[in-house]
C-alpha cells in the first residue's frame, strides 16, 4: 500500500512538472539568423545560415523573401526549387539553404521561418531577424546611341551610352573618339528594377566635321565587377550626311556644228552616305541616258561620280537647255545647267582665204588701201598714156 502511494506521488510530481518544462523548451526556441547583410555576384553560390538549438517542435521549415503581404516563398520542404538546396538535408537544427546561379533579381531580405502543427493547422512559430542580400553584377552590354537624322558638318550631335542592372553602385565612365578621350558630362545613375541594381546613362557632344566619315566614337566603362572595361561603339558616320559638290563640263560649252556629237559630264564629288541618283533633262523633260554611272569611294570616305551624257547636235537642238540632276540622300534636288548653242557647217570647195574672206573684207581700213592702190595705179597708167602721144 505505500509502494503505491508512492509512485501516485511521483507521477502527479512529473504531471506537475511537464507543462513546466515544455514552456521552458518553448520559451527557450529561437532561430538564429547571424549574417545581417551578405554581398555575392551574380552566377556565384549564395549561402543562407540559419539554426535553433530546438528540435522537438514539430512543423514544416521555410525560407521567405520579404515579410508581410507579396512576401515569395524561396524554400519549403514540400515544394520543388530547382536552385534551392539544404545544406544539411534533414536536420531539425541547422536550417541552412544554399541558392545557386545567383541572379541580380534575388537581391532582397531573407527570412528563416519555423511553423509548428496545430489544430487549425500550421501557423508561424518562430523566425529569424532577416539577411539583406545584395546581389554584384556587372552592367549589361552598353547601348551607343546617336541623332535620329543625319546632320551636316559643323552641327553639335549629343550621343548617349546606357547600361542597366549593375551593383555597386560605383562605375566609372570615358568617351573616346578615334582613341582619344573627349570631356563629357556627368553620368546619371538612377534605381534600378530593385533597390539592389542601378541604371547609369552618359551623353557626350561632338561637333562633326567632314573626315568624320570613317571616324569612330567609343564608350569605355569600368565597374568594380569586371575584370576588363566594356567597350561600346558608334560609327559617327552614321550620324554624317556631307551634301556634294557638283560641276558641269564643258564650262562654258563651246559652240558646235549641227549633227556633230557632243559629250557633258557631271560631276559629282565629296559626298556621304554614298546614295545618290542623277538624272539629265533637256528643257525640263528627262532624258534616257544610255550608260548608268554609280559612285566610288575613294580612300577618304567621300564618295565621287562621273556621269557622262552624249547629244546629237541637231538643228531643232538649238538652244536647248541642258541640265544635270543631283538628288543625294533622299534630299531637295540640286541642279546644273548649260545652254547648247549650234553653228551651221562650213561650205565645201571654199579656199581658207573665202572661207574667211568676210571677215577679212569686211575691215575698213582694208577697203581704203585697196581704193589708194587702185587710184594710183590708174593715174600711173594715164600719165604714161600721155606721155606717149606727146
Amino acid at each position: 500500500m505505500a509502494l503505491v502511494l508512492l509512485l501516485t506521488g511521483l507521477m502527479l510530481l512529473l504531471l506537475r512538472r511537464a507543462p513546466g518544462a515544455g514552456a521552458q523548451a518553448v520559451q527557450d526556441s529561437k532561430l538564429e539568423q547571424p549574417q545581417d547583410k551578405v554581398v555575392v555576384t551574380a552566377g556565384q553560390m549564395l549561402t543562407l545560415n540559419c539554426t535553433t538549438k530546438t528540435n522537438s517542435i514539430p512543423g514544416p521549415v521555410k525560407w521567405l523573401k520579404g515579410w508581410g503581404t507579396g512576401n515569395e516563398t524561396i524554400y519549403d520542404q514540400t515544394g520543388f526549387f530547382p536552385r534551392v538546396t539544404r545544406a544539411v538535408n534533414g536536420s531539425n537544427t541547422d536550417l541552412t539553404i544554399r541558392i545557386r546561379d545567383v541572379r541580380p533579381e534575388d537581391a532582397g531580405t531573407y527570412y528563416c521561418v519555423k511553423f509548428r502543427k496545430s489544430l487549425d493547422g500550421d501557423e508561424l512559430f518562430l523566425h529569424g531577424n532577416g539577411t539583406v542580400v545584395s546581389v554584384r553584377a556587372k552592367p549589361t552590354h552598353l547601348v551607343v546611341s546617336g541623332p535620329g537624322r543625319r546632320e551636316k558638318p559643323g552641327q553639335s550631335v549629343p550621343f548617349t551610352c546606357t547600361a542597366r542592372g549593375f551593383f555597386p553602385k560605383d562605375i566609372d565612365v570615358k568617351w573616346l573618339k578615334d582613341e582619344a578621350q573627349i570631356s563629357a558630362q556627368q553620368p546619371q545613375i538612377t534605381l534600378g528594377r530593385t533597390n539592389s541594381s542601378y541604371n547609369m546613362a552618359s551623353t557626350v557632344t561632338v561637333t562633326l566635321q567632314k573626315d568624320d566619315v570613317r571616324s569612330r566614337l567609343v564608350c569605355e566603362v569600368k565597374h568594380p565587377v569586371l575584370t576588363a572595361p566594356l567597350r561600346g561603339t558608334y560609327q559617327l558616320g552614321q550620324a554624317l550626311r556631307v551634301s556634294p559638290s557638283i560641276r558641269l563640263l564643258p564650262d562654258p560649252p563651246s559652240p558646235v556644228e549641227v549633227n556633230k556629237t557632243v559629250s557633258f559630264t557631271c560631276h559629282v564629288k565629296g559626298f556621304y552616305p554614298g546614295n545618290v541618283t542623277v538624272t539629265w533633262l533637256e528643257n525640263g523633260t528627262q532624258m534616257k541616258v544610255e550608260n548608268i554611272s554609280w559612285p566610288e569611294e575613294p580612300p577618304s570616305g567621300l564618295f565621287e561620280l562621273r556621269s557622262q551624257l552624249e547629244v546629237q547636235a541637231t538643228e531643232e537642238k538649238n538652244g536647248s537647255v541642258l541640265t544635270c540632276r543631283v538628288v543625294h540622300d533622299a534630299q531637295a534636288p540640286d541642279d546644273r545647267k548649260t545652254t547648247l548653242r549650234i553653228v551651221a557647217p562650213a561650205r565645201e570647195g571654199l579656199s581658207d582665204w573665202s572661207q574667211s574672206g568676210v571677215s577679212v573684207l569686211s575691215s575698213p581700213g582694208l577697203w581704203l588701201g585697196i581704193l589708194l592702190e587702185k587710184g594710183l595705179l590708174g593715174g600711173l597708167l594715164i600719165f604714161l598714156f600721155k606721155r606717149g602721144r606727146a
